[in-house]
């Protein structure tokens, strides 16, 4: 299992090349929509960049489940429930979203994931 840091090394590699951004952009904290500029499009290169460098598959809304953030079950008046913050959690276990939470508005998920939560989603990946 390659170190924290070596999966650092390949998450910012292939965001470098899917986002056309600067190797010091990506750092652990920079968020993957406002700090880099990720749009919808780019994360469809993101995941087929990133199962390349792992060799991992990524189900169609494993790492962005887009379908809780447009769910009526989980969404009332654009903010997102307690009901989708649980769902968004247990789908998203790598991924800190205490910030998400004071301000659960569905145009707000954007600025949630950052660069370590990546990381950390390709650790869980090469754990299981």
């Amino acid at each position: 299992m390659p170190t924290r840091d070596e999966i650092f090394d390949k998450v910012r590699s292939a965001l470098v090349d899917a986002l056309g951004v600067d190797e010091d952009d990506v750092t652990p904290n920079a968020t993957m929509v406002g700090d880099l500029g990720a749009e919808s499009i780019d994360f469809l290169d993101i995941v087929f960049r990133l199962e390349k460098a792992f060799n991992i598959k990524i189900s169609r809304g494993e790492l962005f489940p887009e379908d809780v953030l447009s769910s009526s079950e989980f969404v009332a008046d654009g903010k997102v429930t307690p009901a989708g913050i649980a769902a968004l959690k247990a789908r998203m276990p790598f991924a800190d979203l205490s910030k998400f939470e004071s301000n659960p508005s569905v145009q707000n998920f954007a600025n949630t994931l950052t660069v370590e939560d990546m990381v950390r989603y390709v650790q869980s990946k090469l754990a299981a």
